[in-house]
C-alpha cells in the first residue's frame, strides 16, 4: 500500500506481530503492486530497512516488468531476498525463481483464470519435479493462491500426494 515509502513504523509493527509465530514463521512475502516500477534507490532503501529489522527468509513478488532487470536481480541478491517464480508469469523470467539463490519460492495463482482455476494434474506433475530439484539444496516453498473457488487447498493436497508418491533419489 505504501509503495515501499515510509515503511519503518508499519514494518516494525508487522514484524513484531509475525515474530510471535516463532519457529512456525516461514519466509516473508513482499508482493509489489503491478504498477510499481523498479527504482534502485527506493528498493535499496526499503530492503535496507527490512534487513536491519529482519534476518529471516524473504521473497519478493514483483509484478512490473522493470523488476526483471539485471539491476533488480543484483539488488535482490545483495539483500538476500529471493524473487518469486509466479504462475501465470507476466513474462518468461517471472516463471523462474530469481534473486537470492538461498531460497526458492513458487506462487501459483491459477491458470487460465487467475485466482479461480485449479491446476491440471500435468501442471502439478511438472511442479513436483521443479520443487524436488531446488529442495535438494535450498529451502523451497510453494504457495497456491487460486483461492476464489477453493482450488488452492485441492491443488496443495494434490501436490503433497504427488510428492509422497514420487520415487526418492539418493
Amino acid at each position: 500500500m505504501r509503495r515501499l515509502v515510509e515503511v519503518t513504523a508499519p514494518l516494525e509493527r508487522f514484524l513484531r506481530d509475525v515474530q510471535t509465530l516463532g519457529a512456525k514463521l516461514g519466509p516473508l512475502l513482499i508482493q509489489l503492486s503491478p504498477s510499481l516500477r523498479f527504482t534502485e534507490r527506493l528498493a535499496q532503501t526499503f530492503f535496507t530497512v527490512l534487513r536491519a529489522r529482519f534476518r529471516g527468509h524473504a521473497a519478493c513478488e514483483p509484478r512490473h516488468r522493470s523488476w526483471f532487470s539485471t539491476e533488480a536481480e543484483h539488488l535482490l541478491r545483495a539483500v538476500q531476498v529471493a524473487r518469486v517464480a509466479a504462475d501465470p508469469a507476466l513474462m518468461p523470467a517471472a516463471a523462474v525463481p530469481g534473486g537470492w539463490p538461498g531460497l526458492v519460492y513458487y506462487r501459483w495463482h491459477g491458470a487460465p483464470d487467475v485466482y479461480y482455476s485449479a491446476y491440471a494434474s500435468a501442471s502439478l506433475d511438472a511442479l513436483v519435479d521443479q520443487l524436488a530439484v531446488s529442495a535438494r539444496t535450498v529451502p523451497t516453498w510453494c504457495i497456491f493462491d487460486n483461492t476464489a473457488r477453493g482450488a488452492a487447498t485441492m491443488n496443495a493436497l494434490g501436490l503433497l500426494a504427488l510428492q509422497a508418491a514420487a520415487p526418492t533419489q539418493a
